[in-house]
């Protein structure tokens, strides 16, 4: 492996996320909200090895090497320690991952604005910047937590921990974006995968097009092409339904 130093783009993003495996489905995702516009285009990272989330002074590279060095099928700790070994400014900064097994890992450097911190737990890492307090990060672990178990799909698991984390408080600064990024370790193509780039309530707005997206946009990605199967795997209901207008799908 080989790291090299970067003068990195920056951005201040006081954000708060989770990254999580799911074990039953084999998937990886991540989900971040904060007070800044577009930040699903700076801060989450998926694929089907892991996921990522930089935020606080960002450094944008560390998602993209730190997916790369997953891909090579380093455990998530040994991504995030050399990700870290190669920015001089990693104390401005605020980092977490998650393998495609499970393993868990952040960090929360010394000069991240406060409240900060992150919470490390079986198959998740939570962590958060510029929030409320720290009952944030408590709830966001809490919610992810209790919903193991249930016969929910990762997506939803973490919608409903940033769900949680903005009923805390979430960033003291307010809301703006969200996004959320959901990957099996089967394909490159993502199970679910929006962005929610400029709202005044950004995570209730990203539910309510996770719910669209559900019926109208998710089924589509599950069924399209894969290098092992080109015909896909469409039905006649979903080639009916895309076939219909926004308007004449929406559930009577």
């Amino acid at each position: 492996m080989r790291v090299i130093s970067r003068r990195v783009r920056r951005m201040w993003t006081g954000t708060f996320s989770i990254v999580a495996r799911c074990p039953v489905a084999e998937s990886v995702g991540v989900a971040v909200a904060t007070a800044i516009p577009g930040a699903g285009a700076i801060c989450p990272f998926g694929s089907p090895h892991g996921a990522i989330s930089t935020q606080s002074f960002n450094n944008y590279y560390f998602g993209v090497d730190g997916l790369r060095y997953l891909g090579e099928g380093l455990p998530a700790p040994a991504v995030g320690e050399a990700l870290l070994a190669s920015d001089e400014d990693r104390e401005l900064r605020q980092l977490l991952l998650v393998d495609n097994t499970g393993r868990s890992w952040a960090f929360t450097g010394n000069r991240c604005v406060g409240e900060c911190g992150h919470m490390i737990g079986e198959g998740y890492a939570v962590a958060g910047n510029m929030l409320v307090s720290r009952e944030v990060l408590k709830a966001m672990a809490r919610c992810f937590e209790d919903t193991a178990g249930a016969e929910l799909t990762l997506a939803e698991r973490l919608l409903q921990v940033l769900e949680a984390g903005q009923a805390a408080g979430g960033d003291k600064r307010g809301k703006q974006s969200a996004a959320l990024k959901v990957y099996s370790s089967q394909s490159l193509i993502p199970l679910c995968d929006l962005r929610v780039d400029e709202h005044a309530t950004p995570v209730a707005e990203l539910r309510r097009v996770y719910e669209v997206a559900k019926r109208e946009l998710l089924p589509f990605m599950a069924a399209m092409p894969t290098r092992t199967a080109l015909a896909g795997n469409m039905s006649e209901s979903l080639r009916e339904l895309l076939s219909m207008s926004p308007e004449e799908r929406v559930p009577r």
